[in-house]
């Protein structure tokens, strides 16, 4: 029997265009986003879904758990691919220093993540130095040195990418901020456009990396609320804001595996796929859908069609996946 599975599979997000090297995707929360794909981690009663006005009514509270609502991006993004994101949001509050011992201030924070480090006990992004492979927009509301805005890039062994501060620009409650972010891959910068009201807002500094900046890794769009803990005690900050956020646009690479196909040659399972380079593959086998085995060979992507074959001839019933992983 066949299951043809992906770990990488694209689905949830609405897909409204496709070309040869990208995908872009939309989310205007007009139904339910937990019954498309959506997922809450954390605290949930952070994340509301308002049917009345289509949108997502979320809590910034850095008092709270690390907390995540958010959407598999269907691929893993790195520094050689580009990518685009853009959402509205619109503050109703906003304030810092709510816990009196954290009188300074704290990020709200939407974008990329990777969700296995983002879930992990150990991410800490108060600290600064234990919240690896992130791409998102920060916003730092004024306590002494200006309201600022910090699109913000962190590798995989968490360097920061250089520039990207912004200051004084506030995001004054009740009114309409749109927010798009484009990322590169042939010059490596990030820059980012943003309106208030629809008229121009910024400018916007850009994010480019230092020489000591690796990589990242992201697989995850998420409207993040973070804990306050790990701190440096002299400037420990907090904050708590409400807002809405919608309509967001997401322009990725293809998904790493399409055009899944699978069927038997001489005894033999072998899946058929198009592939993408810069990612590694392998065809892996369970009889519980529980435990998984290597079935075949590694493969490096070639961007064209790949195939993988098991190297036990099968037995009995069988399901199959192909797992594509990022070096």
């Amino acid at each position: 029997m066949l299951k043809k599975y992906s770990t990488l599979a694209l689905a949830g997000l609405i897909l409204v265009q496709a070309s040869v090297n990208a995908v872009t995707l939309t989310e205007n929360f007009s139904t339910n986003p937990l019954a498309t794909g959506w997922k809450i981690f954390g605290e949930t009663n952070l994340f509301q879904w308002d049917p009345t006005n289509q949108n997502l009514r979320v809590t910034w509270d850095s008092s709270r758990a690390n907390s995540y609502f958010h959407r598999s991006l269907g691929t893993i993004l790195a520094t050689n691919d580009n990518f685009a994101l853009s959402f509205d949001l619109r503050l109703s509050d906003i304030a810092i220093g709510v816990n009196t011992n954290k009188p300074f201030t704290f990020q709200i924070a939407l974008g990329f993540l990777n969700l296995a480090n983002a879930t992990n006990a150990n991410f800490i992004r108060g600290s600064g130095f234990q919240s690896p492979n992130l791409v998102e927009l920060d916003y730092f509301p004024d306590s002494g040195f200006g309201a600022t805005i910090s699109p913000t890039i962190i590798s995989s062994n968490q360097v920061y990418a250089n520039g990207g501060f912004s200051f004084p620009f506030e995001l004054t409650p009740n009114d309409l901020f749109h927010v798009a972010m484009n990322y590169t891959a042939s010059n490596q910068i990030m820059k980012t456009l943003m309106t208030k009201n629809g008229a121009a807002f910024g400018p916007i500094a850009d994010v480019y990396f230092g020489t000591n900046f690796t990589d990242f890794r992201v697989d995850t769009l998420a409207v993040s609320s973070y804990s306050d803990a790990g701190q440096d005690p002299g400037f420990s900050g907090s904050i708590l804001a409400h807002g809405v956020v919608d309509n967001f646009v997401v322009t990725v690479p293809n998904p790493p595996i399409e055009n899944l196909a699978g069927g038997f040659t001489n005894h033999f399972w072998q899946m058929q796929f198009n592939s993408r380079t810069n990612f590694i593959y392998v065809l892996e086998r369970t009889t519980d859908l529980q435990a998984w085995t290597t079935a075949s060979s590694t493969a490096q992507g070639n961007g064209g069609a790949l195939v993988l074959q098991d190297t036990n001839s099968i037995l009995e019933k069988a399901f199959y996946r192909v797992r594509a992983d990022r070096p």
